[in-house]
């Protein structure tokens, strides 16, 4: 139902989860009646807030399809794909229709970091 609406801006979500890497907050304005016109009259739920943990939703038991959609093509990528993977993002669709991505991963401290810290360390003792 609104997969046509995700592949659209997938291109652009792309560019928001690698500056996401960083760990700031990224948002895009979407075009509503994109969103409408996927619904087919229905009314939807648009407004969703989940968390992908290794590709998967992991804060809501039963999420919006258009949630569930924004994963699944996400995971069809390759690109995407391996982002997803490697970090984990929260993902939150507004009223306004504004998607915004965060990269929630944990902030991990590289080997060398840690092996200058010890040597600084030691030497000060």
């Amino acid at each position: 139902m609104f997969s046509q609406v995700w592949n659209k801006y997938l291109p652009i979500i792309k560019i928001l989860m690698k500056r996401a890497a960083s760990g700031d907050v990224q948002t895009m304005d979407m075009n509503k009646t994109d969103f409408e016109r996927a619904a087919g009259g229905r009314k939807a739920k648009f407004t969703f807030n989940v968390n992908l943990h290794k590709g998967r939703i992991q804060n809501v038991t039963s999420p919006p399809p258009v949630a569930r959609e924004l994963a699944t093509i996400l995971q069809e990528d390759e690109m995407t794909r391996q982002l997803v993977r490697q970090f984990d993002y929260d993902f939150a669709l507004n009223g306004s229709f504004q998607l915004s991505l965060k990269n929630i991963s944990p902030a991990v401290e590289s080997t060398t970091d840690a092996t200058a810290e010890e040597e600084a360390s030691s030497e000060s003792e």
